[in-house]
């Protein structure tokens, strides 16, 4: 047991949150990063016990194109800054981990920049891939290098140099030598030598007792990824794409299955996520916004450790944009949501599934058992020592009744509402609101189960307006039923705030609109946008491709891989159209690579 496996992460993209400017003048610098400093109380009063921030390193631009690994961003502030930062964190119980940008560097790094002055006599040619002084880029340096995702902003490290691998692992122990910091988030973990990150690995286990590694992952079987010589952790986005479709289409179905999947892997603690810098925002993703509330009940009780992503608590919008991620990683000023936990339901449900977390170690370490599924409802138990914790939800617009196996317990009581039942042989009775959720832990003077009641309230009503549907409703009327929400269950205060303005929190970067649809473009380019649309070819055809099997994965185009991976999938059991689509917005050589060498 470490503390990662019972954390609550909220995750911060710093550049985003201070308002930084978008390109660094490399002038002096600016203490942005010292105005988080009250999100860290904020980031305690919703339950979250971890953070992730980052990136935080010198860099030319959106902070993936590092310029020095042990320079705080300029435009963040200084290295004490970040030293006071994390120290603080620490003093409020809250952990802290850094991205690692260690798959690629920028520009302006100093091995790149020697190798542009010395050329062929630069001792650091070797510390990228495939450098190449016969060949020309649009930077016109007179080579060429490998870069990761097509940008040449991005100059792929050689992790399989001795140089490279040794200069890594001495970033880390200064990180934390100098910050203390608690982990790192590997980014582009998917496309990361794996002997590198063994070598990462043994670096960890030196610097300090529990160092945490979480690798970003796409595709593929994260078992590859996560075991004892690799990495701790993995981003699940598996889970991140079932839960928001699995509620758009009303198909738990979608969801359970994919549990399964993911526990055929094994025993894996992976990182859990609804929304992140470079998705969509769940409120945004979310057909129904009522489904707010059953989606993030999910996120906190299935296996896996939950993060949540800075604003959407709130339930603040951020809509994917061709050329730019900037609405996805917006400035946000912490004043405009003084009283949110008292009066914004997002927030109110937030802060109440953390303590549930805190104060439930079955959600942390229990085994999961399915109970119940349909296309609307689902349930399922979170088992340990003999202690069963139950987790309910329902996608539909009226109440559920589930009548579920039970633990030894003589009584259970609903974490979110207070609502006790009695278990009689063996089983609870139970009903669940439209579009909510419960989590139902055993009643007594159990120190580790601690009932949440909570009653959602929603925003100020000054200045309310309803939408079309209510068109005819005046402000006095609008006021009433907002005032009627302060006592209703979470899942109608949700419902009711998606149909009035006064929920919607919005702040000038932020876009998107109600009506909302999930989006098939998920993972971008580290700090860039990825132009990946749906595969305009259909599925029936894509699918006659012929994979010669003699080549290797790398020198197989990015069609090839993706009928490769189809095949591979076909071998394992019916290949859903879903499935296909997966495949096929997947457009990264790299990250497809990864996956077809996953199956085994």
């Amino acid at each position: 047991m470490s503390w990662y496996n019972e954390a609550v992460f909220y995750h911060i993209y710093p550049l985003g949150l201070t308002g930084a400017p978008k390109q660094n003048e490399y002038g002096e610098p600016v203490h942005r990063l010292n105005t988080l400093l009250p999100w860290i109380d904020h980031i305690k009063e919703i339950g979250c016990t971890a953070l992730y921030i980052g990136p935080l390193f010198e860099s030319v631009g959106h902070g993936y194109e590092t310029t020095d690994y042990r320079k705080l961003d300029s435009r963040l502030g200084d290295n004490e800054d970040l030293k006071n930062f994390v120290a603080t964190c620490h003093e409020k119980g809250i952990k802290v981990i850094f991205d690692g940008v260690f798959n690629h560097t920028g520009r302006d790094f100093f091995a790149f920049k020697d190798i542009q002055e010395k050329r062929q006599n630069s001792p650091y040619v070797n510390w990228y891939c495939n450098v190449n002084f016969s060949v020309n880029t649009e930077y016109n340096d007179g080579f060429s290098y490998e870069n990761w995702g097509g940008y040449n902003l991005l100059v792929k490290l050689n992790q399989r140099n001795p140089d490279v691998q040794n200069y890594i692992c001495d970033v880390i122990r200064f990180w934390v030598s100098e910050f203390d910091v608690d982990g790192i988030r590997l980014d582009a973990a998917d496309v990361l030598d794996f002997d590198f990150m063994k070598q990462l690995r043994r670096t960890a286990e030196e610097v300090k007792p529990d160092f945490w590694l979480m690798g970003e992952v796409i595709h593929g079987d994260y078992s590859r990824w996560v075991n004892g010589s690799t990495l701790h952790s993995v981003t699940n986005y598996a889970l991140h794409k079932a839960l928001y479709s699995g509620h758009n289409d009303h198909n738990y179905f979608e969801i359970a299955h994919t549990v399964k999947y993911l526990q055929n892997m094994g025993d894996l603690d992976l990182y859990n996520f609804v929304d992140n810098h470079d998705v969509e925002r769940i409120y945004t993703k979310l057909s129904n916004k009522a489904h707010f509330a059953p989606v993030h009940v999910l996120l906190y009780t299935l296996p896996g450790v939950p993060s949540i992503y800075y604003g959407s608590e709130f339930g603040i919008e951020g809509r994917k944009e061709r050329t730019s991620d900037d609405s996805l990683r917006p400035a946000l000023n912490l004043a405009d949501y003084a009283d949110a936990v008292e009066k914004n339901p997002c927030t109110a449900l937030i802060a109440a599934l953390g303590k549930v977390r805190q104060n439930t170690p079955a959600l942390n370490y229990g085994s999961y058992a399915e109970l119940m599924l349909t296309n609307r409802q689902y349930a399922f138990a979170r088992d340990l020592d003999g202690v069963r914790v139950i987790v309910t939800v329902n996608n539909d617009d009226n109440a559920a009744s589930m009548d579920l196996a039970a633990g030894n317990a003589a009584e259970y009581v609903g974490t979110l509402t207070g609502e006790k039942v009695s278990v009689e042989n063996g089983r609870i009775h139970v009903t669940v609101a439209g579009n909510s959720g419960n989590i139902w832990v055993p009643a007594g003077d159990m120190p580790e189960y601690k009932p949440v009641e909570m009653n959602a309230k929603t925003p100020e009503t000054t200045n309310t307006t309803v939408k079309a549907d209510n068109a005819d409703q005046t402000k006095e009327e609008a006021a009433a039923t907002v005032a009627e929400q302060n006592t209703t269950p979470i899942s109608q205060a949700l419902k009711n705030a998606a149909n009035t303005d006064s929920i919607k929190e919005t702040v000038a970067t932020t876009v998107g609109n109600s009506d909302c649809t999930a989006n098939a473009s998920e993972k971008a380019a580290d700090g860039t946008t990825s132009n990946t649309t749906t595969a305009s070819e259909p599925a029936s055809e894509k699918s006659q491709i012929t994979v010669d099997w003699s080549k290797s994965p790398e020198d197989m185009t990015v069609e090839e891989l993706q009928a490769g991976i189809l095949a591979k999938m076909a071998n394992n059991g019916p290949v859903t159209d879903q499935m296909k689509k997966t495949v096929y917005d997947n457009i990264w050589h790299d990250s497809l690579v990864n996956w077809l060498k996953s199956f085994r």
